[in-house]
């Protein structure tokens, strides 16, 4: 009997005047609305889509019988010094991410508008590239195999970029402008999930156009 009533007051220690214990606290369920599954398959049909282009431009890489061929035509110190400025972007933009969430007004608009502005670098280093490729070395898209998937697969990923670029320029203009409230966390996370998409792809094409395919 007095082992009986020990347990009977431990019960109610746990569990109050029922004499039943308390179940554990239920951990909130962490799920992603409907515009994060939205990017999400977003993404997932522009990785498709790069996936193709890749494919192609792999498939006729080679194939051409007359010139110019990416080793002659392609500068690999202008490209590295570009894809540099695009990675450092993503560090730049998970920091941008970061201070917003420390609540950091400041901060993050700084970040956020060096983003901006190393996205512009890359587009202004292709599109200098690609004066080179048209004026010195007479390769458009028309010229040969390469022209044609060169410019394809480079050319939509620099609308890629143009699209983050004008996605980061709006909302910067939407809070300054008083907008979009500075606290508001979901857009400024589903454009950084979009520019952190365009960083990698542009690694895969980098490392098949520039190196491998060269």
């Amino acid at each position: 009997m007095s082992e009986l009533a020990a347990n009977t007051s431990g019960f109610a220690d746990h569990g109050g005047t029922t004499g039943l214990p308390f179940p554990p606290a239920i951990a909130p369920e962490k799920a992603l609305n409907t515009a994060q599954w939205g990017m999400l398959a977003f993404l997932l049909s522009e990785a498709s889509f790069f996936s193709t282009l890749i494919t192609s431009y792999l498939a006729y890489l080679g194939q051409d019988t007359a010139g110019p061929t990416p080793r002659e035509v392609l500068s690999l110190p202008l490209v590295f010094a570009t894809t540099i400025c695009l990675v450092a972007s993503s560090g730049t933009i998970h920091l941008a991410e970061k201070r917003l969430h420390e609540n950091r007004a400041r901060e993050f608009l700084l970040a956020w508008a060096a983003t901006t502005g190393l996205g512009i670098v890359f587009l202004l280093g292709t599109a200098y590239e690609w004066r080179q490729l048209i004026v010195e070395h007479q390769l458009t898209i028309s010229r040969n195999l390469f022209g044609t998937t060169f410019y394809t697969l480079v050319g939509f990923h620099a609308l890629h970029v143009t699209i983050g670029i004008a996605m980061m320029l709006g909302l910067a203009g939407l809070m300054l402008g008083r907008r979009l409230s500075i606290k508001e966390a979901q857009p400024v996370q589903l454009v950084s999930w979009y520019w952190h998409f365009v960083d990698g792809v542009w690694l895969a094409v980098f490392t098949i156009v520039y190196l491998v395919g060269r």
